[in-house]
């Protein structure tokens, strides 16, 4: 034991066992109701040059909102990245009815999401986190923690998913203008119960992402993360992204665990049915076909 102790002060001593939490809290905002709570941040961030690109209220979760927006330089980054990095093009504020600001930690979702590539963006990263906590405030992190060496090739345990999971795969097309087409009738059509929160394409090098809310009472977001913990709301809305000819989304066993990691198993267990309702909904929205 004692070897063991001394084993875990060594390893927890170097830099590469730095713990990163996947949410930041953010001062309290002040407002009537949760639309002016929202139009108040909107503009702070605008006005800190960032591009608000989308809103989430979803109905399952009354009093809990996420606005998402852009960055000129990260969008840079992962243009210049490719491929799958276009995960990591939109950023996440989180804002309760009762004031409850908080956003997504950039350096933990983009050591996760960049994986190996994380250091040709890890300058606009680190611009962006410090924009944020200049204009929304820099508290405590929350969520639970992981080491920042770990993200790159996180899964929640033995066995689970990672980011490069093959079942992330929803479908295949002829091209990206027919997958693209496909994901943008799809939720403009409300295909199961979902929506466009936001939308970013870079026609260039044939990437695109799209957040979606999936709104159905049975098993859409709502039933899923009110048994988890709603104060996560800078984790959404979930992603389906497009490379190339194929539509991805990340399979709910990574995803989730990557935006709720304190989670315990018994947690867990109570939405074992929501990775593959999940991947079912966005299949439909891809165009795929679903189980």
């Amino acid at each position: 034991m004692k070897h063991f102790i001394l084993w875990c002060v060594v390893l927890c001593s170097s830099q590469a066992c730095l713990a990163l939490e996947p949410y930041v809290q953010g001062d309290k905002v002040p407002g009537p109701d949760l639309s002016a709570q929202l139009d108040q941040v909107d503009r702070k961030l605008q006005a800190a040059g960032f591009t608000v690109v989308g809103r989430h209220t979803p109905p399952g979760l009354p009093g809990h909102a996420s606005l998402v927006v852009t960055d000129p330089d990260m969008l840079a980054a992962v243009r210049s990245l490719g491929g799958p990095a276009i995960v990591a093009a939109a950023i996440r504020v989180g804002l309760q009815s009762d004031g409850t600001l908080s956003y997504m930690n950039p350096e933990y979702w983009y050591r996760a999401y960049l994986r190996g590539q994380y250091p040709a963006a890890q300058a606009a990263a680190q611009s962006v986190q410090q924009r944020l906590a200049r204009t929304l405030g820099s508290g405590p992190g929350f969520g639970g923690n992981v080491p920042d060496g770990d993200l790159a090739n996180y899964r929640y345990m033995f066995g689970m998913e990672r980011f490069d999971s093959a079942n992330s795969l929803l479908a295949t097309h002829t091209s990206f203008e027919e997958a693209l087409k496909a994901v943008q009738d799809n939720l403009s059509q409300g295909v199961g119960a979902t929506r466009r929160v936001y939308e970013v394409v870079m026609p260039g090098n044939k990437t695109a992402v799209f957040g979606v809310a999936m709104n159905d009472p049975g098993d859409g977001e709502g039933w899923w993360v009110n048994k988890i913990g709603a104060g996560h709301m800078a984790g959404l809305p979930y992603e389906v992204f497009i490379v190339d000819n194929k539509v991805y989304a990340l399979y709910a066993r990574y995803r989730i665990a990557l935006a709720w990691p304190a989670l315990g198993m018994g947690q867990f267990m109570r939405i074992v049915n929501a990775p593959e309702a999940i991947r079912n909904t966005l299949t439909r929205v891809a165009g795929g076909t679903a189980h």
